[in-house]
């Protein structure tokens, strides 16, 4: 707006004067119009604090998936998509990407090895109608051997096509306490998922006759992921900024408060793909779209990323900057980042060259142990080869205010988390511009 109130300023004084315009003076008239056309919006603290600041407030209660309070958050993401100019995604009449979540809730159950009832702490039902009956003459079975990997055998396992009974040794009883207690909720889907109803028995029989009955109540939850586009040259291929809005709500109180605001997780994440679209809308038109989505129920499964990767082709995504807590500095210091499945793709080769020479620096996740590569909204495309990886600055394994009331704004350091926007959007410019195309991830090498 100040380049082109200074260009029609001085328009208007040369025609008034009627003096000649020299060659020379034409050439740097122009080039001054070039710069103000092709100048960025910049990534300004003051702005990035409000929108941290708005998003972790009390008002938000938390942000939890399917409140009434997590709408407020869709809301103000939806306004800020809105005025930087963005677009809707191809076959939305929004920027709010809708739709349901299936709940089945077991309300009575009797479960019976050899004819003998056993307790509700020794088995765990993934169920999908609200009618079940299982039994050892008709339904398929299963065993977790003691050798094998409890956890990656377990998820293999739940999410069976067909009825399944999966008979569990003693061996892993104290795994299995803590599996049975975190999944005695609902079993969740997405709306219109085909899956079997699987059901897991800790027992020291190898292979015992059963019954099972178990009735259960449906609902249906509605959720909404945000997403915005920008077109570029190339509208098939697409570069994805994303984080999840949602976290967990209210929780018991700690010191009379009991709002987990979520300052770090994720409301960093969200400000920075606010911060970015606002950013590359100022730019001229990109070489290859930009889609700039924040997701719903990361912290119940990751059902927003989920349903959003089935809308989309993962062939025509080049890349997916995942952005998940980056408002602390990092075990290596402020102003540095770590991306997850560092070694799965050329990803964040191509970043660590980008800040090369830069005050930033991003390097391998520290704590592969953690299986984090697995664990954000980046999962779901990358087990479909896309290279999308999550770039996250946290000390997790130091930090007290994962998931706790205490992750409150005042714990943000506000330079750092701009600091960290600024260094994704050079980091990203290879990407966007079509310079750089990262490879693509193995899927024959993920577990």
């Amino acid at each position: 707006m100040v380049c082109s109130s200074l260009i029609m300023n001085e328009k208007s004084r040369m025609l008034h004067s009627f003096r000649p315009v020299s060659i020379c003076t034409l050439f740097f008239a122009i080039l001054f119009l070039v710069h103000c056309s092709y100048t960025s919006q910049p990534i300004e603290e003051g702005e990035t604090t409000e929108i941290l600041r708005i998003l972790s407030s009390d008002e938000m209660m938390g942000r939890q998936a399917m409140s009434p309070q997590i709408r407020m958050a869709e809301d103000f993401i939806k306004d800020n998509f809105e005025r930087s100019g963005l677009k809707n995604l191809n076959g939305l009449s929004s920027f709010r990407q809708e739709f349901a979540l299936t709940e089945v809730s077991i309300k009575t159950s009797e479960v019976r090895i050899n004819n003998q009832v056993i307790p509700n702490s020794n088995f765990v039902g993934f169920i999908n109608q609200e009618s079940v009956q299982l039994n050892s003459e008709q339904t398929s079975t299963a065993r977790i051997n003691e050798t094998e990997n409890f956890r990656s055998r377990f998820n293999e396992l739940r999410n069976s096509e067909e009825d399944l009974v999966v008979f569990v040794p003693l061996l892993f009883e104290d795994i299995f306490a803590r599996y049975q207690s975190f999944y005695s909720r609902a079993n969740r889907f997405l709306e219109g998922e085909s899956t079997g109803n699987v059901v897991f028995i800790l027992t020291d029989k190898n292979s015992p006759s059963f019954s099972i009955g178990i009735e259960a109540i449906t609902e249906n939850k509605p959720l909404a992921n945000v997403v915005g586009t920008i077109e570029g040259k190339r509208s098939d291929e697409y570069v994805i900024f994303s984080a999840h809005h949602d976290h967990i709500g209210i929780r018991t109180p700690v010191n009379a408060d009991s709002i987990g605001n979520g300052a770090n997780d994720n409301a960093s994440g969200v400000t920075a793909v606010i911060q970015l679209a606002k950013y590359f809308s100022s730019l001229p038109k990109p070489e290859r779209t930009l889609i700039f989505v924040t997701f719903t129920a990361e912290e119940i499964g990751g059902y927003g990323s989920q349903y959003f990767s089935e809308q989309m082709n993962p062939e025509q995504i080049i890349a997916m900057f995942n952005i998940e807590m980056i408002g602390k500095p990092a075990v290596s210091g402020p102003n540095t980042a770590w991306i997850t499945g560092y070694d799965r793709s050329t990803f964040g080769e191509l970043l660590s060259k980008s800040a090369e020479g830069t005050i930033y620096e991003f390097y391998p996740d520290p704590y592969p142990d953690q299986n984090l590569f697995f664990r954000s909204d980046n999962a779901t495309l990358a087990r479909l080869g896309v290279p999308a990886h999550t770039i996250s600055t946290t000390p997790i394994d130091v930090d007290r205010d994962y998931h706790q009331v205490s992750d409150e704004f005042e714990t943000i350091n506000i330079s750092h988390l701009n600091n960290t926007i600024k260094a994704i959007a050079k980091a990203a410019e290879g990407i966007v511009t079509g310079k750089d195309t990262p490879t693509r991830v193995n899927t024959d090498l993920l577990n």
